[in-house]
């Protein structure tokens, strides 16, 4: 009996994935289109925001002279927000600028300088208080993390959000602008305990 013949089967040749160039540069070309549209958007946003505010007066600039400094700090300035809102972000006069910030407090008032961004200053007469939170403008840190700077402009009263970069400092600053606050002007509850969250 003669053995059966051996049939050696040839694997398949699998061939490479063609790449279909087209289709990929299309979702890429879809995807930067979808970014360009949020960016703009939200650009937008903040212009419509900015133009809402435009009632705001100008922001008093730094004095030539302040003054003898009390205080002095280094930190980050996170924007400011409608006294006791939290998230109702102020953009007008430049005031949504978050940046890094030098403050120096004097008998004077409170002088905000800001790399990059507009500066601006406070006069003692338009301090209301100060006091810690963990929120501003959307920026959120851990419990008493900012520095609140509670403010009246153009008959507004306005947070301003800082922390500096030793935040040991925070209580000797709050004791300082309750100090220099224009006197009988004090943080209602909703302001000093801030918005619930």
């Amino acid at each position: 009996m003669t053995p059966a013949p051996l049939i050696t089967l040839a694997a398949e040749r699998q061939s490479a994935e063609v790449t279909d160039w087209a289709a990929r540069l299309g979702w890429v070309a879809g995807l930067l289109l979808f970014i360009a549209l949020v960016y703009w958007l939200m650009r937008q946003g903040w212009k419509w925001r900015s133009e809402l505010q435009s009632g705001l007066p100008e922001l008093p600039g730094v004095p030539d002279e302040p003054g003898e400094p009390t205080l002095r700090m280094s930190g980050r300035y996170h924007g400011s927000t409608t006294a006791g809102q939290w998230l109702d972000r102020i953009v007008a006069r430049g005031l949504g600028s978050r940046s890094r910030a030098e403050l120096c407090l004097t008998d004077a008032g409170l002088a905000v300088v800001r790399p990059g961004a507009s500066d601006f200053f406070i006069p003692a007469a338009a301090l209301r208080g100060a006091r810690l939170d963990k929120g501003i403008a959307g920026k959120v840190l851990p419990e008493g993390g900012l520095l609140i700077v509670t403010w009246e402009h153009g008959g507004k009263l306005i947070d301003s959000g800082f922390r500096s970069d030793r935040a040991a400092e925070h209580a000797d600053w709050i004791a300082a602008l309750d100090h220099t606050a224009a006197p009988g002007h004090t943080n209602d509850k909703q302001t000093t305990e801030g918005t619930a969250r």
